[in-house]
């Protein structure tokens, strides 16, 4: 039986700023999740992009002097090139600003309005420009926007369109009933109890007045799409709807109705998007007559010194490609894939970066590495026949609840045995007096070393690949995997 298409796909971050650590998370966590389900044999289509619409970017662009599609082009660019410095395995990368992505936005528009879940009315609120959305008095702190401390709510007027949300909030609360809908199971209860007692009716236009920068409002040349709402719809116009066709992997085919009508649909997304992604994204497809997104899975936040959220507001972020530049790209895989949390909030400092290097990689899987393959390349005259499957069926499992944290662990748990393994055995004293057990000893390691080599591939792809081909051409690193960093 033909195992059924899998889509995953990231959220799509503003390019106001540079890449930052906490988006690499996001990145990384769903490259091992498609690359887990690549190897199990499943037809997958992995999905990221930019959102390049809205106030911040406009304003943006105005301090730096520049053009607004100057200034998004020269950033996208940027958010591109991390597909090479994380090691990526996307499929496609969708920008809100290209004319396939608008068309599909106004056609999305047309579907809502025609069933009557869009109409227009006089507005006043609070608006935080970091969110890009009104926000109610109850969220604030000391009269601040919780995600967004550094800036003021402005008091804002004007007749916008609306999206009549709470039409589908019974239809809402019966598709969070199910399980699966929502990672881990405290968020689903968090969109459960917002769909219930705080979900409104939400503004989905801004006057191009006061905002021009944004994809036109069909037939109303004076609104503009609301950031939000247009930018959901790249979960769709990635994969070429409405469109029947798009090219992809050399190979044109009807992706829409393979990945999204026809495969398991999975997003990821950080935590302060739970009523954005798991409500009104919902049921704005319920408005469309769309299938619902399957499982949206949330992770928390990267912090920083003093337990703050890393954002590009604050300024206390980490790139990416400096980290990557001085280590490598597998060491920051490792430790956004082991030491930060699938789920919850996690510090990152560079101290406890470098220690977890240093721990995990240097002094661990490396040290192992070099032991096992200088005792084979001695001992041994080729490198042993492998096993076809090696992998235990329980770490096989892992990767289905989407827990990488979990999965990272498992393997250097593994490590740790054989580590063990090798001071209890001592191979290279017993090699020098029982010959034939000696090698059967280094055998055994040599195969252990390959199974986590097996298990590394959807996590440290890199680091996979190197190490298999050394145990196959029974050879010991020329230089360590991973140097220690003093």
């Amino acid at each position: 039986m033909k195992k059924k298409s899998f889509y995953i796909t990231t959220t799509i971050p503003y390019v106001n700023a540079d890449p930052h650590i906490g988006f690499a998370l996001e990145l990384v966590q769903s490259d091992a999740v498609a690359r887990h389900r690549r190897l199990a044999g499943r037809d997958v289509f992995f999905s990221t992009g930019t959102d390049e619409y809205g106030q911040k970017i406009w304003e943006a662009s105005k301090r730096e002097g520049e053009k607004a599609q100057d200034y998004v082009d020269n950033y996208a660019q940027k958010f591109l090139n991390l597909k090479k410095t994380l090691n990526l395995s996307t499929d496609n990368f969708i920008r809100t600003t290209s004319p396939e992505h608008i068309a599909a936005a106004q056609e999305f528009w047309r579907l809502c309005d025609k069933n009557g879940d869009i109409y227009k009315k006089k507005y006043k609120g609070l608006y935080c420009v970091g969110c890009e959305k009104f926000i109610a008095e109850r969220d604030l702190v000391d009269g601040k926007c919780t995600i967004h401390p550094n800036l003021t709510p402005e008091i804002i007027e004007e007749e916008n369109y609306f999206f009549k949300i709470t039409k589908y909030r019974n239809d809402l609360l019966k598709y969070l009933q199910e399980p699966k809908s929502v990672l881990p199971e405290w968020r689903r209860k968090e969109a459960v109890d917002f769909t219930q007692n705080a979900m409104e009716d939400f503004s989905v236009s801004r006057s191009k007045e006061r905002l021009s920068w944004g994809i036109p409002v069909p037939g109303d040349d004076t609104q503009v799409m609301y950031v939000w709402f247009g930018a959901f719809v790249n979960y769709l116009s990635t994969l070429g709807w409405p469109h029947s066709t798009k090219a992809s992997r050399d190979k044109p085919e009807d992706l829409f109705k393979k990945f999204w009508l026809g495969g398991e649909k999975v997003q990821t997304a950080g935590k302060d998007m739970v009523k954005f992604q798991s409500v009104m994204w919902q049921g704005m497809l319920m408005s469309a007559g769309l299938p619902t997104t399957d499982t949206i899975v949330y992770h928390g936040f990267i912090t920083g010194e003093g337990g703050l959220k890393m954002s590009k507001s604050l300024g206390n972020v980490i790139n990416p490609n400096e980290i990557v530049k001085e280590y490598s790209t597998d060491a920051l895989r490792y430790f956004l894939l082991r030491e930060i949390s699938s789920f919850e909030d996690s510090p990152f400092t560079m101290e406890r970066f470098k220690e977890a290097y240093n721990a995990g990689l240097a002094n661990g899987l490396g040290n192992l590495s070099s032991r096992i393959l200088t005792l084979s390349e001695k001992y041994l005259e080729k490198c042993p026949e492998m096993p076809e499957n090696s992998i235990p069926e329980e770490f096989s499992e892992i990767p289905e609840t989407f827990d990488t944290k979990k999965a990272m662990d498992y393997v250097w748990n593994k490590i740790q045995e054989v580590d063990q393994q090798i001071q209890k055995t001592e191979p290279f004293k017993v090699i020098k007096v029982d010959s034939e057990k000696g090698k059967k000893l280094i055998t055994d390691l040599i195969t252990e070393l390959y199974t986590i080599a097996r298990m590394l591939n959807p996590l440290l792809p890199e680091t996979s690949e190197k190490l298999k081909k050394l145990i196959k051409e029974n050879k010991k690193p020329k230089v360590p995997l991973f140097l220690r960093k003093d």
